[in-house]
């Protein structure tokens, strides 16, 4: 599958604080909490992100009824509250329920798109993206739990 070269640049990107924060979690020393905490933040305004991306589709995709449309209405701010929550848990908790939030939002891309009609990369993109957060989640949970 061929990405845009903007999307694929700003997509893999926005991986890059994901890995570098999570290598710093594991650092032990007086910017391992910070560090950790600041992985968490930027998980939160990334789920949030991809939330909201299905407001965006919600109003302009082809093929859905008026039931489908509310319903990623009411999606699309989901992971904005999840990740709010997420923020005031302990860091094993909050990592947790990131990893959940970016999974459900992708079962949910998965759905759209078989009902909507989206760019042919969109998904296959998506899932790359999710699998690197999540194996930077899962890393820094790691960490968090050591």
């Amino acid at each position: 599958f061929a990405v845009p070269p903007v999307p694929r640049a700003l997509g893999l990107a926005g991986v890059i604080p994901f890995l570098f924060l999570t290598v710093l979690s594991w650092v032990q020393g007086p910017y391992q909490a910070p560090s950790q905490f600041a992985l968490m933040a930027y998980g939160v305004v990334i789920l949030s992100f991809v939330g909201a991306l299905h407001w965006a589709f919600a109003m302009i995709a082809d093929g859905l009824s008026e039931r489908e449309r509310v319903r990623h209405y009411l999606w699309s701010v989901v992971p904005a509250l999840l990740g709010w929550i997420a923020l005031l848990l302990p860091p094993v908790s909050t990592l947790i329920l990131l990893l959940a939030g970016f999974w459900s939002n992708y079962l949910l891309d998965r759905q759209l798109a078989a009902r909507a009609t989206l760019p042919h990369w969109y998904l296959p993109f998506r899932l790359g993206l999710t699998l690197m957060v999540s194996l930077a989640l899962l890393a820094a949970l790691g960490a968090a739990l050591a």
